[in-house]
């Protein structure tokens, strides 16, 4: 893990999702602390999304399939901030406009979160963070589904598999 995102400044929350403190993301990590998080998917014109290959040096789910982007909410930064940041620092997109869809709590041994969902439609070309992507490719909802995109970090498939019970094609932008 890179050392400034180990030291970035994180909204902590209460079981409410109302903000209590901000400390730094390696707290939010080791202490399991929960937090509010930015999911991103993105669409192409024919309805499939685009996956990423997480680096072998990201602090959770090294080397896993992520179904969106985003991340961590940083202190005194709104959801729909953290999204437009997330989705400039991870894939170079700017100036493409990101629909909120829903929002949904994800809890396993390692990461709490208060999660909101995003779509955009955004066909590139991608800049990829080099920390955090190692790679990208466009891959059907069909094949998502049938499990051909594996490992995948478990709350990007908690979130698609929300986004997909909205019905149509996961929710993508018309």
């Amino acid at each position: 893990m890179p050392a400034l995102s180990s030291q970035e400044i994180v909204m902590v929350v209460d079981g409410e999702n109302r903000p209590v403190a901000e400390v730094p993301r390696h707290r939010v990590r080791s202490e399991n602390l929960p937090h509010r998080a930015t999911y991103i998917f993105v669409f192409d014109r024919a309805g499939r999304v685009l996956v990423q290959r997480r680096t072998a040096i990201k602090d959770m789910y090294p080397s896993y399939y992520d179904l969106a982007a985003g991340g961590v909410v940083a202190a005194g930064e709104s959801y729909e901030e953290s999204a437009k940041r997330e989705a400039q620092e991870e894939l170079g997109i700017r100036d493409t406009v990101l629909e909120q869809k829903l929002d949904f709590y994800y809890e396993d041994e390692r990461n709490r979160c208060f999660g909101r969902v995003f779509t955009c439609v955004h066909e590139g070309p991608f800049m990829l963070q080099a920390e955090e992507v190692e790679s990208v490719a466009f891959h059907t909802v069909e094949a998502i589904t049938a499990g051909e995109v594996e490992p995948v970090t478990p709350d990007s498939r908690l979130a698609f598999d929300r986004l997909l019970a909205l019905g149509g094609t996961a929710g993508a932008p018309e």
